[in-house]
Formats: structure tokens, C-alpha cells, sequence
């Protein structure tokens, strides 16, 4: 079965699912299946807004760490590459996009959450950024996209403990725009809702406001941030990930 999925409602909404069972933990394939269907929904006239939605309890635990801890160099950089480009790809989207957060989004998951426009949260929801307690620093794209969406002390507390928050620390703290329990029902409406506004002012008050961030992500991947020299792990990455699985 497709780990993307995409069902479209009446009004123009197109909810794309992430659907890599069991926890949509991230991977190259997946990452770049996700960043080609923005791209494909971002070109087509017919959709006014679009939905991320996942069917499992979690939205996304981030990487597998059995898997990562294994991988080679051209294996770290193809992971890289496509969270660079996928979140990238979302952060850039010039139409409005909804993220509904029915459970944990961990690590590089919490990226479909901070570069989505307006996101649903479950109460029930965690939200953290854990890879300083899996040995690995952010690439470029996530990185500039958490400077962008995330307050100075919040960037501190997430990046430096590893340590996620609940859904109303993260609502008190902007991450969460509304918490709902349906957030499937809600995210639609609210996705339903800006589908309304004019769609070239939203575009480009949306550039207006990224733009400086979406160079800044092109221009560092361009100077080769996608293939960081000698892979992204370093000499503390393997032990860490093997920590953190028990």
C-alpha cells in the first residue's frame, strides 16, 4: 500500500495521509513521495487548501532508530536530503496547509507540524525535538524552518533537552493553534476556512513572510547542505541511538 495517500473533499480540501504503518517513522522514499505530492497539489488549480493527516495513533515518531543506526554515508545523505526537501517543500507551499496532530509528532516528525500554516492538536498530544539525545544535529531545512515558526526560548527548550512537550504547553506556546479532540473534523473545517481567502494574496503574503527562510534553505542546499561532508552522523550518533532504544 501507497505511504501516501491523498483523498479529496468537496470545496477543494485535499487531505494527504501519511500512511507509513506503523508510526510513520521518516525515510528517504517517504520523504521524497511526500515532497512530490505537494508539489503535484501545489500546481493543481483545483486544490484550495490541503490536510496532513495521519490514520495511526501517532502523527510521525520521527526516524526509525533500528534502521538509522545502521546507516552508511550515502544513506545519511539521502536521509538528509529528503528532510530537507520534503519539509522544505511544505514550509514553501504557496497554498494553505492544515497539519491535524491526533498524537505524538517526535524529532523530524514535529517538521510536518512547525511547517505546516495552522495546526489541530489533540490534547492528548506530545510534540518534542529530540535529536540531541540521538547524537544528531538538525540539516539545514528543519533547522531554519524551527529559527522560523519557533520563539528563541522555545527553540532552546525543545533542541538542547530533547525533551518533547504536552499539547498545552504547546498550545500556550504557539506551536498548537487550536486543541480539539476530532482533529480530523476540526483540521478540515479549519482547512475549509482559509480556502476561502483570495489564493494569489495568500501565496503572496506567505512569500512575504518565509521567503528570506525558503533562500535560505535553497541556497544552503545548493552549497551542498544535502551531502554534509563526511555523512551528518558523528562519533556519538550510533552509541546514542542504541541508548535511546534500550
Amino acid at each position: 500500500m501507497s505511504e501516501i495517500l491523498l483523498n479529496m473533499h468537496e470545496g477543494g480540501l485535499a487531505e494527504l495521509v501519511l500512511n507509513r504503518a506503523p508510526v510513520n517513522a521518516l525515510s528517504a522514499p517517504f520523504l521524497t513521495a511526500f515532497a512530490a505530492t505537494i508539489a503535484k497539489l501545489e500546481q493543481d488549480d483545483t486544490v484550495r487548501a490541503i490536510v496532513l493527516t495521519s490514520p495511526f495513533k501517532v502523527l510521525s515518531a520521527g526516524l526509525d532508530l533500528k534502521e538509522a543506526q545502521h546507516f552508511d554515508i550515502p544513506q545519511q545523505h539521502a536521509i538528509v536530503k529528503g528532510l530537507n526537501e520534503g519539509f522544505l517543500a511544505l514550509f514553501a507551499c504557496s497554498k494553505p496547509t492544515v497539519c491535524a496532530v491526533n498524537g505524538a509528532a517526535i524529532a523530524g516528525g514535529l517538521f510536518f507540524v512547525l511547517g505546516s500554516d495552522l495546526r489541530v492538536v489533540s490534547p492528548r498530544a506530545r510534540l518534542g525535538l529530540a535529536e540531541v539525545r540521538v547524537g544528531a544535529d538538525f540539516p539545514v531545512g528543519p533547522m531554519e524552518i524551527a529559527r522560523a515558526t519557533l520563539s528563541p526560548d522555545l527553540l532552546r527548550r525543545l533542541m538542547l533537552t530533547g525533551q518533547p512537550i504536552d499539547a498545552q504547553t504547546a498550545h500556550a506556546a504557539g506551536i498548537a493553534d487550536v486543541l480539539d479532540d476530532d482533529v480530523h473534523t476540526r483540521a478540515l473545517a479549519e482547512a475549509r476556512a482559509l480556502a476561502q481567502i483570495p489564493p494569489v494574496t495568500y501565496a503572496k503574503v506567505k512569500q512575504q513572510i518565509r521567503g528570506a527562510t525558503i533562500a535560505l534553505i535553497g541556497n544552503e542546499i545548493a552549497a551542498g547542505g544535502n551531502a554534509p561532508e563526511g555523512g551528518w552522523f558523528n562519533a556519538e550518533t550510533r552509541g546514542a541511538m542504541q541508548a535511546m532504544i534500550g
